[in-house]
């Protein structure tokens, strides 16, 4: 499904300037990359991996665990993290989000789970 997501973006056609290129980005998964392109064509700004949230420190004060959301869509003031992996994986996405928002109220966080992304793909693809 990827690759024929990645063919169909390529044939699309319009002038919607990003707001990172994705060529420039070295995304860690290419479910990342999949989602930057759905964004692109929805013409939502986003930036990837901006910002790390510090969520534990050692015993010195030094960042022991940290947490740093896949894309941050700024017109939304929304970081969203995306999960199609593991239920392990999950758990732990899960419980760092919960800890972002017990640290940083303010901040607008989603986790993204393997049925809203494809729910999303499969919209994508079917335009």
């Amino acid at each position: 499904m990827g690759k024929n997501l990645l063919k169909v973006r390529k044939n699309l056609e319009y002038d919607y300037e990003k707001s990172e290129k994705p060529k420039n980005i070295k995304f860690a998964h290419k479910s990342e990359e999949e989602f930057s392109k759905i964004l692109d064509f929805y013409r939502i700004k986003w930036k990837y991996e901006p910002k790390t949230f510090i969520l534990e420190l050692d015993n010195r004060g030094n960042p022991d665990v940290s947490f740093t959301p896949d894309f941050y869509l700024p017109d939304m003031d929304l970081y969203i993290e995306l999960t199609t992996l593991n239920q392990k994986l999950v758990t732990k996405k899960n419980h760092k989000i919960k800890k972002i928002k017990e640290l940083y109220p303010g901040i607008n966080i989603k986790l993204f789970y393997k049925k809203d992304y494809h729910s999303l793909l499969f919209k994508y693809l079917n335009r």
